[in-house]
């Protein structure tokens, strides 16, 4: 069974009909880091007497693979990583293990946001318009038709159910309560499927306006630049307003506005920004989800606009100064749709002047990226060799340096030397960089633009012979 290509997370034995989570929570705060104390603890609690008529050795085994799958579970369902760690999401989980209606709520959320969980729930609604009775081989086919698949004889779709159930979501079998269903995500699931209606480049559009947190209206066009960059969709210019500002204007999603004519164009470029539908279902919902990843004390910032962070990048408080240049991280891999993985340092451990994350896009191919935020006057060839050095242990593709300060001459020859003799990409963003964001938050593109077409000619391959 290939767990890699399903769609669904693997839980087996990871269900709530074999083990405790508020348990299992503790068992990973407490084993953390050791793969093998965390599956001991599992084994202990709920697996000993498993396959009791199988003596010695052989008996051994299949309490061990009961324990180690149940581990793989946690991991599938983004509770701790492979290290054992328990991850922000499941820190969060273990911050909130003692009240279980809140417990399974936020899993519940989580399993339906990011987890396909909500296809799972759309499809059983589709199977049940139809007639058609809920069974293992039927959902393999109606998931088969929107994409999501999952392995010949896995259990995935059964036990993603059974944590729903434990949430509210799912009553009496495969039956739907679909109140509680709409108190866990904040939004009907009507409103959930208009979103589901658009076209790639409107749902590219939507999510790009969200992501840029922007308030204000601002030209039509540089939103498109921003969603075609991040996304990898083509907007026709000249029909974006048919295609996509009309409807979704039409849908409650954004509001229209002509701008002014521009110079040497004739066109007057419609201004557009986001209504409170579009704000709460779907920018809020993303920040939301952003916020269950990240420590407490981060969450406020995250919630912040930007040039209030850079202005708290002066606190005199290091701890607001490393809170601060860390939501600056976040900002940034925001507008660009990236998905956050971990912090290796944060601010605090370096007197607010520094912060280390890392994030991940699965877009067109997997990228690893490697964030150093740093808040000096300069970027040292130091400061690069360091996180050169890590790519390797953490399998990067991709080292982005933001600076407050500028970059070091010495830096930047080293960067160079390191993209012409490798296939790693080293993006430098400068104090100049983050307030030409500041000011226009799509300029992000023509940053990571200019550091991708200078790393294309220092590594251009020599005309074959």
């Amino acid at each position: 069974m290939s767990r890699a290509t399903s769609d669904l997370p693997f839980g087996s034995e990871f269900s709530p009909s074999q083990i405790e989570l508020p348990a299992l929570l503790e068992f990973a705060q407490e084993h953390g880091g050791d793969p093998h104390a965390l599956e001991a603890a599992i084994l202990a609690r709920y697996f000993t007497a498993h396959a009791a008529s199988a003596e010695g050795e052989a008996g051994d085994y299949n309490r061990g693979k009961l324990a180690n799958n149940c581990k793989l579970g946690m991991i599938a369902y983004g509770v701790i990583d492979r290290a054992a760690n328990l991850t922000a999401f499941g820190q969060h989980l273990y911050e909130i293990r003692q009240d279980e209606p809140k417990l399974y709520a936020e899993l519940a959320r989580h399993v339906l946001l990011n987890l396909n969980g909500l296809n799972l729930v759309q499809c059983i609604q589709d199977m049940q318009v139809s007639g058609e009775t809920a069974t293992l081989n039927k959902l393999r086919e109606w998931l088969s038709e929107r994409g999501i698949a999952f392995p010949s004889g896995g259990k995935h779709p059964s036990i993603m159910r059974l944590w729903l159930e434990k949430a509210g979501v799912f009553v009496s079998g495969w039956r739907i309560d679909e109140g509680r269903l709409q108190d866990i995500l904040g939004t009907t699931i009507e409103d959930l499927e208009v979103l589901a209606a658009f076209t790639r480049e409107q749902k590219a559009y939507l999510k790009a306006l969200a992501n840029a947190e922007q308030t204000e209206a601002r030209p039509s066009n540089d939103i498109a630049r921003l969603a075609a960059a991040t996304y990898g969709v083509h907007f026709d210019e000249k029909n974006l307003p048919k295609q996509v500002l009309y409807p979704l204007a039409e849908a409650g999603y954004i509001e229209l506005t002509r701008g002014t004519r521009q110079a040497g164009r004739g066109a007057k470029p419609f201004f557009v920004k986001p209504t409170a539908k579009l704000i709460a279902d779907l920018a809020t919902p993303l920040l939301e989800q952003l916020e269950q990843q990240v420590h407490a004390d981060l969450r406020p910032l995250l919630r912040k606009n930007l040039a209030d962070i850079l202005t708290e990048l002066n606190s005199a408080n290091r701890h607001v100064a490393g809170l601060a240049l860390e939501a600056l991280a976040f900002k940034l891999m925001r507008l660009l749709d990236m998905t956050y993985v971990a912090t290796r340092l944060r601010g605090d451990d370096t007197g607010g002047a520094e912060v280390d994350l890392i994030f991940e896009s699965a877009r067109l191919v997997f990228s690893r990226w490697q964030i150093q935020c740093k808040n000096t006057a300069r970027v040292s060839l130091d400061d690069v060799a360091k996180e050169v050095g890590l790519t390797h242990f953490l399998k990067s593709n991709v080292i982005v340096i933001v600076t407050t300060g500028e970059i070091g001459p010495e830096a930047r020859r080293y960067a160079n030397k390191i993209m012409t003799d490798s296939n790693l990409a080293i993006v430098m963003v400068d104090g100049t960089d983050l307030a030409a964001i500041n000011a226009d938050p799509p300029a992000i593109i023509d940053v990571f633009n200019r550091e991708a077409r200078f790393a294309m000619r220092l590594k251009a391959l020599e005309a074959l012979q």
